[in-house]
């Protein structure tokens, strides 16, 4: 599957769970966990640590599927590299800023959040 038809996955699944989950299921075979076990790991990550101040629940879940991909071998280097990405793709990382909750003018969507973390990892990790 390419990174593309992952980050359209990923956006799919948000219909049915949080920014968090849908990215790491949309990356699951990068995980080595099932899909129950990624859903109860990312739980806790919707709408940014759940009150919007915290990062991106997407971006906490590409840093996620980085870490169990990576062991910790250079996971702190990717994950930086990945919210870097991100960031230039959505223009933040904070959950707070990215829906505008402050300014009435969200920059992304959480779609658009959960496709944009999914292609950070692929472009740092090196899925095509």
């Amino acid at each position: 599957m390419t990174i593309e038809e992952r980050a359209e996955q990923g956006a799919v699944l948000k219909r049915s769970c949080n920014c968090c989950q849908a990215v790491l299921l949309a990356l699951a075979d990068e995980t080595g966990l099932s899909d129950a076990q990624l859903m109860q790991l990312g739980s806790g990550f919707g709408s940014g640590m759940g009150n919007m101040e915290g990062t991106c629940g997407a971006l906490v879940g590409a840093g996620m599927a980085a870490g169990l991909k990576r062991g910790e071998k250079s996971t702190t280097r990717y994950t930086r590299q990945i919210s870097e990405n991100f960031q230039a793709r959505c223009g933040a990382i904070l959950c707070k800023e990215l829906k505008g909750r402050d300014t009435g003018a969200p920059l992304c969507p959480c779609e658009d959040c959960v496709r944009n973390a999914v292609r950070a990892y692929g472009d740092i990790v090196g899925i095509k």
